[in-house]
């Protein structure tokens, strides 16, 4: 059966990474942990780094890092749904907002649970996914300040999430500069500039972040050491944290080109035949993954003699040439994952999770 296996001392490696590279610029950080989709035993391989402070965008994950770990500081990280208010209070200490209505029913339950709730409230820099439009940024903040049981700890933005829209100096300055401008305008502290995340670690890296930014939101670079600017690996970080073991449940050689009347498949498309490929064969593996479980296009193979020839939804097909490597039923294919592969995977109840 396929498996997803964590390596414990790789994610050491790149928390250690992080957390000196942060520490030395005086920055604060939390691992984003919604990659993980809530498994329990890779939870506590992050809570065991000793970060103290975990972020999520579903409450059911952060009720359990609360249970693993009650002193773990908590954030969920996108505006929350109204339903679920007295869950946000009573299982996050902090959460990112952007609407009025939600902030009103945040203090209402604050009030009832006797708790102050802390809240991050984000800024719309060109990205458009959530956050406040800069030119209402200031009527929004007199609003908040004004509401029992909330104290507003930060802005913050993010980037790169939505369309692609990549930080640069300007951008994160701006994001600065509201800050300085909220606390002058309502004599209030602001303690955070949330606008760091994964994408945001090469301008550090570079001295090119703005001084003002001290706060980060990792999970890819912790669980990937992604370079986001350059599409490959941070030096000095491990890019292979998480890898993917599919099982082979059949091998054979057969003719590389199908025979029959073709239709459209499952997938919704007409295969293209390659007519050069006519009386040719090949050895081709059938592995026990398929597109309910992940996209073949978020695979990264780095097995010589491999490539992905086909999919369907609870099969991978792979054509193995001449099978020098004497691939065998039962033997097991290492792959890395993009990031939404291995939360495609992670979301799966039929991939057992392993830890090395």
């Amino acid at each position: 059966m396929a498996f997803i296996k964590l390596y414990r001392d790789k994610l050491r490696h790149n928390y250690n990474f992080l957390d000196k590279l942060f520490k030395d610029n005086g920055i604060k950080w939390g691992i984003t942990t919604k990659l993980l989709c809530g498994h329990e035993e890779y939870l506590k391989e992050v809570a065991d780094l000793g970060i103290g402070d975990m972020l999520d965008s579903r409450i059911s994950n952060l009720k359990k890092i609360k249970e693993i770990d009650p002193d773990t500081l908590t954030t969920y990280i996108k505006p929350p749904p109204k339903d679920i208010i007295e869950s946000v209070v009573k299982y996050a200490d902090i959460s990112l907002n952007t609407e009025l209505p939600t902030l009103h029913a945040l203090s209402e339950e604050a009030q009832r649970q006797d708790k102050v709730h802390k809240v991050i409230i984000m800024i719309e820099l060109g990205d458009l996914r959530e956050g406040v439009i800069r030119e209402n940024l200031i009527d929004f903040y007199e609003k908040v300040f004004k509401l029992s049981n909330i104290e507003v700890i930060g802005i913050g933005a993010n980037l790169n999430c939505m369309h692609g829209v990549m930080p640069d100096e300007d951008k994160l300055i701006q994001l600065s500069l509201y800050k300085q401008i909220i606390e002058l305008r309502f004599d209030k502290e602001i303690p955070l500039v949330s606008g760091g995340t994964t994408v945001t670690i090469p301008l550090l890296l570079r001295n090119q972040l703005p001084s003002g930014i001290n706060h980060f939101r990792v999970g890819e670079a912790l669980f990937f050491g992604k370079n986001l600017f350059t599409d490959g690996t941070i030096e000095g970080m491990h890019n292979d944290v998480l890898e993917l073991y599919p099982q082979i449940i059949e091998i054979a050689e057969k003719p590389k080109v199908p025979s029959g009347e073709l239709g459209m498949n499952p997938q919704g498309e007409v295969v293209d035949i390659d007519e050069d490929e006519y009386g040719e064969t090949s050895y081709r593996a059938i592995l026990d993954i398929g597109y309910l479980d992940i996209n073949p296009d978020h695979l990264i193979n780095e097995e010589e003699g491999i490539k992905i020839a086909d999919a369907s939804s609870d099969m991978l097909i792979l054509d193995v040439g001449d099978n020098k490597a004497g691939y065998e039923v039962g033997d097991f294919i290492r792959f890395r994952m993009k990031y939404m592969g291995a939360l495609g995977i992670m979301n799966s109840d039929y991939i057992d999770k392993v830890v090395e």
